[in-house]
């Protein structure tokens, strides 16, 4: 192996100019790599298209037009195409996407040797991503980040497949020790598996004036703000937070994403009397969340599962407290209450952790202290060290 490592990473979650919020934790962690000079790393970002009549609908005319190749803030990134199969396509995305990719990694391989193949999924990455490295007889690592263990690890059509994916590759990767331990659960080896927790843009992410946030969102700067982002899902359930607000008299809601529960939502909350104070702020750059943190007192994600949500991570960076459920991964980055409260999904808990925060609402320094160290520097240095051992091995 040379002093410098060529890597080709496959992310079917990665942002490009139709899908500027997708992926993007994944796009910092790979642009921190990329920085740091000692890796030369080729993204390849397999995109989905159905056949004909579908093709024609306008999200997929939209992806057809990507470009094959681009280079996102110092990354290669490759788009190359494969057959999607809507509504039953778990079954089969994992082979239809190395199928896909392996003539464009054989190609990109001749021309100049690639040391590993790393993919950021369980589910479909990290299949496609062994299948791949065998063909090119190359050592394989795989990241877990949640819902690709949590949810496709258990689904009839994919807990093979990622249980496969696991016992080929030849490191793994997750993001926070409950993974580790449901991974497990599944017949994955642990002994193969890092811990490797997120990263963090502790320039951007950190406390701002808060009067001068709320002003720029058009806040009222003496009522109580509650925020919430992610995908508008049953998973995130944020209807238990518009289910809460009226035991929150005054309190306002600002609702950060997109997703097939929004109508859903807008109708709770003009059922409950509280549509006035509920703002759909939809999609949000992610360049712009720390206003919104900021201009929040407590932060709300009452999610069934995650592994370690990036939202929870950057409003804490903030100093806004958190309020979410007592999964693994928010057990092990919630542990001060001053830093937020674990509750049920159960909008009477969740009125009351949020009114014990703001009847004394801890300093946004003290907050932050929760997620000091965290880094896209640190997260990238210990990633390049882990796929260094794999070449070595």
């Amino acid at each position: 192996m040379s002093e410098r490592l060529r890597v080709l990473s496959l992310s079917t979650l990665y942002p490009n100019e139709q899908n500027a919020n997708f992926g993007v934790f994944v796009e910092r962690q790979m642009q921190a790599v990329a920085k740091r000079g000692d890796v030369d790393l080729t993204v390849i970002n397999p995109i989905g298209l159905p056949a004909f009549p579908l093709s024609l609908h306008p999200r997929y005319r939209q992806l057809r037009a990507l470009p094959q190749n681009e280079l996102r803030s110092g990354v290669t990134v490759l788009h190359p195409q494969f057959h999607l199969l809507p509504k039953i396509g778990a079954w089969f995305n994992a082979g239809a996407i190395a199928r896909a990719i392996l003539p464009l990694a054989r190609q990109l391989h001749r021309q100049q040797p690639f040391d590993l193949i790393d993919a950021q999924f369980f589910h479909p990455d990290g299949l496609a991503a062994v299948r791949i490295g065998a063909a090119l007889r190359l050592p394989v690592s795989i990241k877990a980040r949640g819902a690709d263990i949590q949810h496709w690890g258990h689904q009839r059509a994919t807990a093979a497949q990622v249980r496969k994916a696991g016992q080929g590759a030849q490191g793994l990767l997750a993001v926070s020790q409950g993974l580790i331990d449901e991974m497990a659960g599944l017949g994955i080896p642990r002994r193969k598996i890092t811990l490797h927790r997120t990263g963090l843009n502790a320039d951007l992410f950190r406390p701002y004036d808060r009067r001068m946030c709320r002003d720029q969102l058009d806040l009222p700067r003496d009522k109580p703000v509650l925020a919430t982002v992610g995908a508008l899902i049953p998973r995130k359930g944020q209807r238990f937070v518009i289910e809460a607000l009226p035991a929150l008299p005054d309190a306002i809601l600002l609702v950060a994403g997109k997703g097939e529960d929004e109508a859903m939502l807008r109708s709770l909350a003009k059922s409950l009397g509280v549509a006035d104070r509920v703002r759909f702020l939809g999609p949000v750059a992610h360049g712009d969340l720390p206003i919104l943190l900021n201009a929040a007192d407590v932060f709300v994600l009452p999610s069934s599962s995650e592994g370690l949500a990036n939202a929870w991570v950057e409003a804490l960076a903030c100093g806004t407290p958190v309020v979410t459920t007592p999964i693994p991964g928010a057990q092990e980055l919630i542990t001060d209450p001053a830093w937020g409260r674990l509750v049920p999904r159960d909008s009477n808990a969740i009125a009351g952790a949020v009114t014990a925060l703001l009847s004394a609402r801890p300093a946004p320094e003290r907050v932050q202290a929760a997620v000091a160290g965290m880094s896209w520097q640190a997260n990238a240095a210990a990633l390049v060290e882990h796929w260094r051992q794999l070449v070595r091995s």
